[in-house]
């Protein structure tokens, strides 16, 4: 099951009903199994300790008209009608939310940003609301963001903590749901059997589960849906004969003054028993997170055309089934299973680990996805990242990751080994996620939006006071597994947070040791050095100016290439990058003295390049610049470079997006010409056949064609790259917690982690390192 983006070039445009409801269809296999999954579960984790089970069925009936209260404030009206909304041309999650608060307010932490990166196609406004940006850019609460240096880190470490708490959730939604759906073996045997038999299963299904990860949600996707659909089909057709066989007035029981009368009844046991209530929304996050594969309409129409009404029959029919079944001996006895026919209870057993397996697939691999966007934003290290599917961006496989979360999972499912733990654990991960949706929401109704402040206000606090309940009765049970989440939480948000202020840091030393562009205008065209055949590849942080690193190298070594290119891969904040506004090009210094700024951006989302297409891409870029630049614009710059940060930089799409640009040529085998274009050659024996096909061009002078001359040959002669290979150190006199975060956690973390993904392919005899000691 190949999924379609359909949001890539307009996330807002209309789709044809018959595509929307095949996304709907797709939709249900890939975002709501973690959802459907949960009547497996809450009953049973709400009646664990806290609450018992009586004859008047106050408690029952209560806890019914909790969960149906709670699926329609917070998935249904919440997720469903509002957040979906927020989504970043197309895209969804916390830190799609974060995105759009850095653009709209401009609280970045990329520390590259340019003004050029907001003329981006998809770094846009919302349209409906651009007549009114003018009025709002005075705005008190976008200025105190953008002047205060505290907020913007609090913003930033509100969205880490949500970004944390999801990678919790993919340690314990696969335990909690497989080891639920496996529990259903505890009907069927004796309890010493079942003791010695439910552990190892679930243990092996986790491991089986982790072990597919690496062959792609798209070779085995095509039985989601159909599993899920089945299994909705499955509870809801329980919950109708439940309904009708035991209690048709259980209807009776939506009724909020029910919550009212449990409260009174329970008391502080009830307060309790709310964190096993709320996991009957868990997995909703997912509606949000996997926007960008499906679109708002599909999501809307599944939820709730079919997972809605599916979850409201099947608890209805679990509660009308214990209104009349009061004997409890244990607490399996308040679970899924017990209200299945046992004339299906096997067959049912069956759907429901697969169904527990395909939602602990949509979590695995949302997982992988925000940890893709963190590291592409600068707060996660730098990871391998496979890509699973050549049709879909969004389908990937970490592998460190991968065996991480298997590692942490088995721990946990053998550490608990009930679903009591488990529940409280997963229930404290989910509600702390929602609870950084709804003031990230409320941020963005008004920095975004441009909605009334007071708005923003009733929608933090009605969504949020819901929340916040639940989430003080999983707090509560922090010894009693609410502090897993907590402890991997506190662990990922460091680890994060280490490398984003190593990394910010480090690029403020280069910020403030770059060198002044007079100082490369004093050593006259060849640099004060010899300069050979080749192309030289430097790679850099910087936006502006020249890097120390370049100054270090040219002053140690007599000699370097014809063709000096200062190289910056970076990220923007927004999803994807179109192919044609790929590079920004610019020179440094004069014509004459063969000096290129190339900067390759890309969005979180977006799959880098194959190596050795970027680098065609990249020459072909260079040359683009070179054809079409305006004489008037390089007089202008010969007699004008000074001290200036600001450099003319030119957009250049890649060669496969621009195809009247300039073609690259490197196959002997590629002798034809076309008769509207020339062709420059260079003369003699040459180790490489370069061709630059150049579109006929009456604007092309003499002084760009000997340029693209020497282009040609400086890389038929070979690219080297030039790396830093840098130290980072604390400065002296730096506080103690400074000096643990840069000598020893970032420094661990950069030692320990891969390096930047330009470097893993570059061949070792064309690299060269240059070291540095960074004091910070």
């Amino acid at each position: 099951m190949d999924l379609e983006r359909v949001t890539q070039n307009n996330p807002h445009k209309r789709d044809s009903w018959i595509k929307v409801l095949t996304l709907a269809y797709q939709s249900l296999g890939v975002v709501y199994g973690d959802l459907s999954t949960s009547p497996l579960y809450v009953y049973k984790s709400a009646f664990a300790e806290d609450i018992h089970h009586s004859e008047t069925n106050e408690e029952i009936y209560g806890v019914l008209s909790f969960v149906f209260w709670t699926l329609t404030l917070i998935p249904l009206l919440k997720y469903v009608f509002i957040v979906l909304r927020a989504d970043d041309n197309g895209e969804g999650g916390t830190f799609a939310l974060y995105s759009l608060l850095c653009r709209h307010a401009r609280v970045s932490s990329l520390p590259n940003c340019q003004i050029a990166d907001e003329e981006l196609s998809e770094y846009k406004k919302d349209e409906f609301l651009s007549n009114e940006i003018e009025g709002f850019a005075k705005s008190g609460l976008k200025l105190i963001f953008e002047k205060s240096k505290l907020l913007q880190k609090l913003l930033l470490v509100l969205a880490l903590i949500g970004t944390s708490m999801v990678i919790g959730d993919g340690v314990l939604t696969p335990a909690l749901s497989v080891f639920s759906a496996v529990s259903g073996l505890e009907l069927s045997m004796s309890n010493d059997q079942h003791q010695y038999i439910e552990l190892p299963v679930a243990c092996a299904i986790l491991v089986f589960l982790f072990f597919l990860q690496h062959y792609g949600t798209h070779r085995v996707g095509f039985l989601f849906a159909p599993i899920v659909i089945t299994w909705l089909l499955c509870i809801s057709a329980i919950g109708v004969y439940n309904i009708f066989r035991w209690d048709t007035q259980i209807y009776q029981a939506l009724s909020p003054y029910y919550m009212y009368k449990f409260l009174r009844k329970t008391k502080k046991q009830g307060w309790m028993s709310l964190g096993g209530i709320l996991l009957c929304i868990t997995g909703s996050e997912a509606m949000f997170a996997d926007l960008g594969h499906f679109s708002q309409l599909s999501i809307q129409i599944a939820f709730t055309s079919v997972v809605y009404p599916s979850l409201i029959l099947a608890y209805m029919g679990q509660a009308a089934y214990l209104s009349k079944h009061h004997f409890i001996e244990t607490d399996h006895r308040v679970g899924f299973y017990v209200s299945v026919p046992e004339s299906i209870r096997w067959p049912v057993l069956v759907i429901a680990i697969l169904a527990a397996v395909v939602g602990s697939q949509a979590i695995i691999t949302g997982t992988f996805s925000i940890i893709k966007q963190c590291s592409s934003l600068g707060c996660f290290p730098r990871i391998k990242i496979v890509h699973t599917s050549s049709k879909m961006c969004g389908q990937i496989y970490i592998p460190e990751v991968n065996w991480t979360l298997m590692l942490l999972c088995l721990a946990v499912t053998i550490g608990f080994r009930d679903t009591k733990h488990l529940g409280n654990a997963s229930g404290l991960a989910v509600i702390t996620v929602m609870l950084v949706t709804t003031c990230l929401m409320s941020l963005v109704m008004v920095l975004c939006w441009h909605k009334s402040i007071y708005l923003a206000i009733c929608f933090m606090f009605f969504f949020g006071f819901i929340e916040a309940l639940y989430f003080s009765s999983s707090l509560f049970k922090f010894r009693e597994g609410a502090w897993v989440p907590i402890v991997l939480a506190f662990i990922f948000l460091a680890t994060m947070y280490t490398w984003h202020y190593g990394t910010l840091k480090k690029y403020e030393f280069d910020l403030q040791n770059k060198v002044p562009i007079n100082w490369l205008l004093h050593l006259g065209p060849n640099l004060g050095i010899a300069r050979v055949r080749g192309i030289g590849l430097i790679h850099t942080e910087l936006v502006t100016g020249i890097p120390a690193i370049f100054t270090h190298f040219v002053t140690n070594l007599p000699a370097f290439h014809q063709v000096v290119v200062f190289l910056c891969v970076k990220s923007v904040p927004v999803p994807h990058v179109r192919p044609d506004e790929r590079f920004l090009v610019g020179r440094v210094g004069p014509r004459e003295y063969r000096l290129y700024r190339c900067i390759a951006r890309y969005g979180y989302r977006d799959v880098h390049q194959d190596d050795v297409e970027f680098e065609k891409d990249l020459v072909c870029s260079i040359a683009e610049f070179i054809r079409s630049e305006v004489p008037e614009v390089i007089t202008a710059q010969i007699t004008g470079f000074d001290d200036s940060e600001d450099e003319a930089m030119t957009v250049v799409g890649t060669s496969t997006s621009n195809l009247d640009g300039i073609r690259l040529c490197e196959d002997r085998s590629e002798e034809g010409s076309s008769s509207e274009q020339q062709e420059l050659r260079s003369p003699g024996k040459v180790r490489k056949r370069v061709r630059f096909l150049v579109p006929e061009s009456p604007m092309i002078n003499p002084d760009a064609l000997e340029e693209l001359e020497e282009l040609k040959e400086a890389r038929e002669s070979g690219m080297a790259f030039i790396l830093g290979h840098c130290y980072v150190r604390a400065k002296p006199g730096s506080g103690l917690m400074k000096k643990m975060a840069i000598n020893f956690g970032y420094d661990f973390l950069r030692r320990n982690f891969r390096g930047p993904s330009y470097a893993l392919s570059i061949p070792l005899a064309s690299t060269l390192e240059v070291g540095m000691v960074y004091q910070v």
